[in-house]
């Protein structure tokens, strides 16, 4: 029986940028497919119905994330459920191959037989779209990404990256868009630079910026934050808890820009608990809203893998912080004057 629908947030749907995006917090796939950790189809399935039924209406994937499990577990779930009740965004940039092999997991995802390679080029495009509706199990989606371009990426092949991105990709992507196959287009990418690069180059939508403009880091994506206002691009504010730094309820994470963190990073890290801890606040909740403050920012879309991790970010984000608690953060310079807060 499918469960009945309430639209989230009604008022704000016209109001808020990115209006394809259905709910201001939204489900990202990377985990359940199996970053890191092996996760069940039982438990992956649970936790996307679960994230349905807190009104958790989008839901953010890509090919990349456990070479296509993530894409195949997200459709597998949704498709009993009415296509317009949730919106949907994945990415193009890589291929999948399955070759039977058992592969090193260097990737983080712990996957065997497949294996991912970059592929920019229009046919790329093209192909690895197809394959991403297929697993999906629809025609369309909310929202093309074009995935991890970037010089902290590519290195010395980020010239040439650029050039096939701009020439190749974001034009076969835009034919996409016009044929209504997405309604938005745009990149996902953890470096503030390359947003810099594409935004006045070419004609996007949307930027999913990782781990970039979060509580814990937002000076060097002020610009990038800026310019995608002016030209009324809108933001996915992914990773809040930068690899999980700010995403215990004890304290920090072992883990910052999916490394681990050294000893500087550590130590401001634990400011934010102490500081919040003062102020009655749990960081996560903090973390989890501060993004939405910017009015450049669409929704924050937050790693999920269980229905404990889903219910907890969704009391995260319903939580009410008090003003105490931001003012707290600037008197001690974790975050600046200029920031807005919830």
């Amino acid at each position: 029986m499918t469960p009945s629908i309430t639209n989230p947030e009604p008022s704000q749907a016209n109001a808020r940028p990115g209006g394809w995006v259905r709910s201001r917090l939204a489900f990202g796939g990377a985990p359940i497919g199996n970053l890191y950790e092996s996760v069940n189809e039982e438990t992956a399935a649970a936790a996307i119905s679960r994230a349905w039924l807190r009104n958790i209406r989008h839901f953010d994937t890509a090919p990349y994330y456990g070479y296509g499990l993530s894409e195949s577990r997200l459709g597998a779930a949704l498709c009993a459920l009415p296509r317009g009740s949730y919106s949907l965004s994945t990415k193009v940039g890589r291929v999948i191959e399955y070759d039977g092999q058992q592969t090193s997991h260097a990737d983080g995802f712990i996957v065997d037989g497949r294996s991912a390679h970059f592929d920019y080029s229009r046919d790329g495009v093209l192909r690895s779209f197809e394959a991403s509706l297929n697993r999906l199990r629809t025609d369309h989606v909310e929202i093309l990404l074009l995935h991890d371009i970037g010089a902290l990426t590519h290195g010395q092949r980020h010239a040439q990256v650029m050039r096939q991105a701009l020439d190749e990709a974001l034009p076969a992507m835009a034919e996409l868009r016009a044929q209504g196959a997405c309604r938005a287009i745009g990149i996902g990418v953890n470096e503030q630079a390359v947003c810099l690069e594409v935004m006045p180059r070419f004609p996007i939508d949307i930027i999913m910026l990782a781990g970039r403009y979060t509580l814990f880091e937002q000076h060097d994506s002020k610009t990038v934050m800026a310019q995608a206002l002016a030209r009324d691009i809108a933001v996915l504010a992914a990773g809040p808890y930068n690899s999980g730094l700010l995403g215990g309820r004890k304290g920090p994470g072992h883990f910052y820009n999916y490394a681990p963190a050294d000893h500087h990073t550590l130590q401001r890290a634990r400011r934010f608990y102490e500081v919040l801890e003062q102020a009655d606040t749990q960081v996560g909740a903090a973390a989890l809203q501060f993004p939405l403050a910017h009015p450049a920012v669409a929704s924050v879309v937050c790693g999920m893998r269980t229905t404990a991790e889903v219910e907890s970010a969704d009391e995260r984000i319903k939580t009410t912080i008090p003003s105490d608690a931001w003012r707290a953060l600037r008197d001690a310079g974790l975050i600046g004057e200029d920031v807005p807060t919830p």
